[in-house]
């Protein structure tokens, strides 16, 4: 739609942090948000002008807020892909990314096979339906490999590693469902592409280097420590994934670079990510505001790096819930460069993503510097 102010209202399905970060990019543009998510007073809440209390796949309360919205999005991947696709047709409310394209992420063999067809590289996989299936595949692919539940899984919700065939039975009972398993890959690092499909464009951010311990993004470094040949190819790779999904919005690509400079798909999320957060500081438009733009129809913002950039989560400790607060918040404050974003959530539990911390290079800082103090700023955060 042709820009202007005020701007439409946007319908989310999701109310987490990515809907509270896309709310505080929505007021600048003009741009009102009515949030669904089933927690009442959900982060995104005191930034968004309104929320539906409802389950993700509530079909009536979609449709409600499909009925405040001129357009709808989702940030969460349990949204219903056949409740949005009904809904966006009967009311006219279109639904970017395309409901088509959540329905192919939702199931992550599904995915890997268009990916696999399309000719985009991926990791060698096999479908598993039993744990004959599972020996087999092991048998044929090595082990150690990773067996991973085709729906629900996020935030390495449903993986399992397999380190011997004598570890089928157990694997498989732990995922408890339709199940998929990949070879294992010898890789340098992870990274991942943040690209926006805007109306006939695209727009790629720079790559970023992703940290995982226990199967949780730990930090992000951008740029990533890759080489320019490998940074080339795999922003090539995150436009051929792109080519393959319908709908405007952001999309990130994860990636795994092998020891011999290869770059293999691992995953897609059909929406702003974890690993985009730095972009908030460090680029010239955020993943965020670049989002709700595409979603709208309105031209991407440039995506250039600002300087040197690198973002750390902020995890819950200890070995059970409670309530939320942190302390030694003044040394973030202080220290030049460095940003805390804290999600608003309530309560605290072990691993949960509380909040982010990013430190933007102000001088000659290398990116090992900024991740040096990145890791010591919220190494000094302390849950009460």
């Amino acid at each position: 739609m042709p820009a202007s102010l005020p701007g439409p209202t946007v319908g989310v399905v999701g109310g987490g942090q990515l809907g509270r970060m896309l709310g505080e990019a929505a007021a600048p543009l003009g741009i009102d948000l009515v949030v669904l998510d089933p927690t009442p007073e959900c982060p995104a809440a005191p930034v968004a002008r309104d929320q539906l209390v409802a389950d993700f796949d509530d079909e009536d309360a979609i449709r409600a807020l499909a009925e405040r919205a001129d357009y709808l999005t989702f940030e969460i991947e349990l949204a219903d892909q056949d409740v949005l696709a009904d809904i966006s047709e009967d009311t006219g409310v279109p639904c970017h990314p395309d409901p088509s394209t959540l329905a192919l992420i939702h199931d992550k063999l599904h995915q890997k096979r268009a990916l696999d067809d399309a000719g985009v590289p991926v990791p060698p996989f096999r479908r598993v339906d039993d744990v004959d299936d599972l020996r087999d595949a092991l048998d044929d692919l090595g082990t150690p490999a990773m067996l991973k539940a085709r729906t629900g899984g996020y935030d390495g919700r449903g993986n399992v590693p397999v380190e011997s065939v004598d570890d089928a039975a157990d694997a498989l009972d732990a995922v408890a469902g339709p199940a998929m398993v990949e070879a294992f890959v010898d890789y340098e690092r992870e990274t991942s592409v943040v690209a926006a499909k805007g109306d006939g464009e695209v727009a790629t951010f720079p790559i970023g280097e992703n940290v995982h311990e226990e199967e949780i993004l730990r930090e992000t470094v951008v740029p990533a420590r890759s080489g320019d040949a490998v940074a080339s190819r795999a922003e090539a790779v995150g436009h051929e994934v792109l080519d393959l999904l319908d709908g405007r919005g952001v999309y990130a690509v994860e990636l795994f670079e092998t020891t011999d400079g290869d770059v293999l798909v691992n995953e897609i999320a059909p929406r702003p990510h974890n690993s985009g957060h730095w972009t908030i500081e460090g680029a010239l438009t955020s993943q965020f505001e670049q989002h709700l733009r595409a979603v709208v129809g309105w031209p991407l913002g440039a995506t250039a790096l600002r300087a040197p950039t690198v973002s750390k989560n902020v995890l819950g400790t200890g070995d059970a819930s409670r309530s939320a607060r942190v302390d030694g918040v003044e040394r973030v404050l202080e220290t030049p460069g460095a940003n805390l974003h804290w999600y608003g959530k309530r309560e605290t539990r072990p691993l949960r993503k509380m909040g982010h911390v990013t430190c933007v290079a102000t001088d000659d800082d290398s990116t090992d510097d900024l991740l040096a103090s990145a890791r010591a700023l919220v190494d000094g955060l302390e849950f009460a």
